[in-house]
């Protein structure tokens, strides 16, 4: 009888050996939790559609944030539903709003976590769209001033990082002009560069109030039947002065993660959203799946498809079950 001379078992006998020769390692600093901030003092609403994710205030986010931070998140992402809202999304660009309150009180309280601030117009307009309309439809080149402002309004509060999410073309462009005219050339962009007109944002636009009042996204966000397409729009946004590059939704676009990995020449993100999480909430309520299981294996998958960067709504869980030794990564 014929026995095979390299047995691939060998390297999975035990813990310690599959640890050994683990080509992927999840690490937890290379993850970022989003956060919506409201105004307001004393709230903390729920999302209904998003279980153990709130909408804060300013001062409830502090405490959420210092928390952690001691558990040990090192970034967030931060989005913000405005008191009010017009069709030009005007509060985006209040040195005062909620957004730049936040970002300023985290950086005095909380210095060293790392702050990025989301550049969209979608939470801030009275239509839910990305950008200025014009005849019933997103005006892309009228819209690239607002974002530069809005991105410029952030930097001033004490972002670390900005984040442009609204896919308009020419964005990164502005924003890089922008920010280095004023002097924050050390701001680094992380561009929603391959940012897919998905159905899976259906509960984050719940959180963030932005589902749009009129018509959809498909014209400026990317159509999921396409990959190579989303390689031109990774150049794009390299050429324009992008440092860190996203792919959004990641886990039925791993394929992309991949091609972008193998193919940039710059970091890779991959946004972990809304529905991908709700699903799995969904699931674990029923119990038709291990939730710390399934969480953490979803992620590696995602770092294992090229990721370099992780946005996640189950960040800081992750870190509480890794600190109560439930999980191990």
């Amino acid at each position: 009888m014929f026995f095979p001379v390299t047995r691939l078992r060998r390297m999975r006998s035990n813990r310690t050996i599959r640890d050994m020769v683990a080509e992927t390692k999840l690490m937890p600093e290379k993850l970022i939790q989003p956060y919506f901030v409201i105004f307001g003092e004393g709230k903390k609403i729920p999302v209904n559609s998003m279980p153990e994710v709130f909408q804060y205030s300013v001062d409830e986010l502090i405490p959420e944030i210092k928390n952690a931070f001691a558990l040990g998140l090192r970034s967030v992402l931060l989005f913000g539903i405005p008191e009010k809202k017009d069709e030009a999304g005007s509060s985006s660009r209040d040195g005062h709003g909620v957004v730049q309150t936040a970002i300023a009180r985290i950086k005095a309280e909380v210095p060293e976590m790392y702050v990025v601030a989301d550049v969209c117009l979608c939470e801030y307009t009275s239509h839910g769209h990305c950008g200025l309309i014009l005849d019933g439809a997103v005006d892309n080149d009228r819209t690239l001033e607002l974002l530069g402002e809005m991105a410029l309004s952030f930097a001033r509060s004490g972002a670390d990082m900005i984040a442009p999410s609204d896919m308009m073309d020419g964005r990164v462009g502005m924003i890089r002009q922008a920010l280095d005219e004023a002097g924050f050339t050390n701001v680094p962009i992380m561009s929603y560069s391959a940012k897919y007109s998905s159905a899976f944002y259906g509960p984050f636009r719940e959180a963030a109030g932005s589902a749009p009042q009129f018509g959809d996204r498909k014209t400026y966000q990317m159509d999921y039947r396409n990959a190579a397409e989303a390689l031109r729009e990774i150049d794009q946004d390299l050429e324009e002065g992008a440092d860190i590059v996203m792919i959004k939704p990641a886990l039925s676009y791993l394929d992309v993660v991949a091609k972008v990995k193998a193919e940039a020449k710059a970091p890779v993100a991959a946004y972990n959203v809304s529905g991908e999480y709700s699903m799995v909430k969904a699931a674990a309520k029923n119990g038709w799946i291990d939730e710390k299981k399934v969480v953490v294996e979803i992620l590696t998958s995602i770092a294992r498809a090229g990721a370099d960067i992780i946005i996640t709504y189950h960040a800081k869980e992750l870190l509480e079950w890794i600190k109560h030794e439930e999980v191990k990564l």
